[in-house]
């Protein structure tokens, strides 16, 4: 049943840890392989490299929320919520981040 699964290869799964400039200053982060390969996907996409990308998102989450909390581990959800949304467009994926409320209001201002 979990073959798919425990024959990952684990060079997908070991850790890597980078240094990133965030708002002048630097700090590392510790990550699987698999999740920096995600993040380089959706960096370029987006037209970053992946410290441009989350050193922006850190921006953003810091203009949102006051603070980041755990920084791993939002890059880790980004990098599901970017696989789990099909890679659809970042403008759908900040719809599905909002409250619901304001994800209809949005919708309809967006239609009209």
């Amino acid at each position: 049943m979990c073959n798919l699964y425990s024959s990952t290869d684990p060079s997908l799964y070991e850790h890597q840890t980078r240094s990133i400039r965030l708002q002048g200053a630097v700090t590392s982060v510790r990550l699987e392989r698999e999740f920096w390969s995600i993040l380089e996907e959706i960096a370029a996409g987006e037209g970053y490299g992946v410290p441009q990308f989350i050193n922006q998102l850190y921006s953003e989450v810091i203009l949102r929320r006051g603070e980041v909390g755990n920084l791993a581990s939002l890059l880790r959800v980004v990098c599901t919520v970017y696989l789990t949304h099909g890679r659809q467009s970042a403008r759908t994926l900040e719809l599905l981040a909002m409250p619901a409320r304001q994800r209809r209001g949005a919708a309809s201002n967006a239609q009209a």
